[in-house]
Protein backbone atom coordinates (compact mmCIF):
# COMPACT_ATOMS: atom_id res chain seq x y z
CA UNK A 1 0.00 0.00 0.00
CA UNK A 2 1.29 3.39 -1.45
CA UNK A 3 0.26 6.88 0.13
CA UNK A 4 -0.57 9.23 -2.30
CA UNK A 5 1.18 12.11 -0.05
CA UNK A 6 4.32 9.47 0.42
CA UNK A 7 5.06 9.54 -3.97
CA UNK A 8 5.72 12.18 -6.47
CA UNK A 9 3.77 12.77 -9.40
CA UNK A 10 6.68 11.20 -11.83
CA UNK A 11 7.07 8.25 -9.63
CA UNK A 12 3.43 7.69 -9.29
CA UNK A 13 2.75 7.59 -13.09
CA UNK A 14 5.62 5.54 -14.08
CA UNK A 15 4.18 3.06 -11.02
CA UNK A 16 0.82 3.29 -13.23
CA UNK A 17 2.17 2.75 -16.88
CA UNK A 18 4.41 -0.26 -15.12
CA UNK A 19 1.11 -1.81 -13.56
CA UNK A 20 3.00 -1.77 -10.17
CA UNK A 21 -0.45 0.56 -9.43
CA UNK A 22 -3.85 -0.50 -10.47
CA UNK A 23 -5.91 0.04 -8.06
CA UNK A 24 -6.60 3.12 -5.54
CA UNK A 25 -8.50 3.46 -2.24
CA UNK A 26 -9.44 5.69 0.77
CA UNK A 27 -7.74 4.56 3.86
CA UNK A 28 -10.51 6.38 5.77
CA UNK A 29 -13.65 4.94 4.42
CA UNK A 30 -11.73 1.38 3.37
CA UNK A 31 -12.94 1.09 0.07
CA UNK A 32 -11.08 0.82 -3.57
CA UNK A 33 -11.88 0.51 -6.84
CA UNK A 34 -10.45 1.26 -10.26
CA UNK A 35 -7.91 4.14 -11.06
CA UNK A 36 -10.36 5.75 -13.56
CA UNK A 37 -13.74 5.49 -11.18
CA UNK A 38 -15.04 8.76 -10.44
CA UNK A 39 -16.03 8.19 -6.80
CA UNK A 40 -12.34 7.63 -6.44
CA UNK A 41 -10.62 10.53 -8.53
CA UNK A 42 -12.93 12.87 -6.20
CA UNK A 43 -11.55 12.04 -2.95
CA UNK A 44 -9.16 14.12 -1.61
CA UNK A 45 -5.38 13.20 -2.20
CA UNK A 46 -4.36 12.82 1.69
CA UNK A 47 -7.25 10.69 1.85
CA UNK A 48 -5.73 8.17 -1.18
CA UNK A 49 -3.69 5.46 -1.12
CA UNK A 50 -2.86 2.93 -4.10
CA UNK A 51 -2.77 -0.79 -4.32
CA UNK A 52 -0.52 -3.53 -7.00
CA UNK A 53 -3.79 -6.09 -6.57
CA UNK A 54 -6.95 -6.62 -5.46
CA UNK A 55 -5.14 -9.02 -2.76
CA UNK A 56 -3.20 -6.67 -1.64
CA UNK A 57 -6.35 -4.16 -0.72
CA UNK A 58 -8.41 -7.03 0.77
CA UNK A 59 -5.40 -7.96 2.72
CA UNK A 60 -5.40 -4.35 4.35
CA UNK A 61 -9.03 -4.87 5.31
CA UNK A 62 -10.53 -2.48 2.26
CA UNK A 63 -13.44 -4.21 0.74
CA UNK A 64 -14.23 -3.61 -3.43
CA UNK A 65 -16.45 0.09 -4.84
CA UNK A 66 -19.62 -0.24 -5.00
CA UNK A 67 -19.75 1.86 -8.33
CA UNK A 68 -15.97 0.80 -10.19
CA UNK A 69 -16.56 -2.46 -9.39
CA UNK A 70 -19.77 -3.84 -8.45
CA UNK A 71 -19.80 -7.89 -9.43
CA UNK A 72 -16.42 -7.65 -6.90
CA UNK A 73 -18.99 -5.83 -4.43
CA UNK A 74 -21.48 -8.17 -4.70
CA UNK A 75 -19.50 -10.97 -3.78
CA UNK A 76 -17.36 -8.76 -1.12
CA UNK A 77 -20.57 -8.23 0.45
CA UNK A 78 -22.57 -11.53 0.12
CA UNK A 79 -19.30 -13.29 1.70
CA UNK A 80 -19.34 -10.97 4.73
CA UNK A 81 -23.40 -10.61 5.12
CA UNK A 82 -23.25 -14.84 5.63
CA UNK A 83 -20.53 -14.89 8.05
CA UNK A 84 -22.17 -12.34 10.42
CA UNK A 85 -25.41 -14.08 10.30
Amino acid sequence: MIQHTLISAPILRSKIRSLEIRFAGNKNLKIYGLLQCRSGKRMKRENRVFFATEQEALQNNFRPCGHCMKNEYKKWKEKHMSSKG
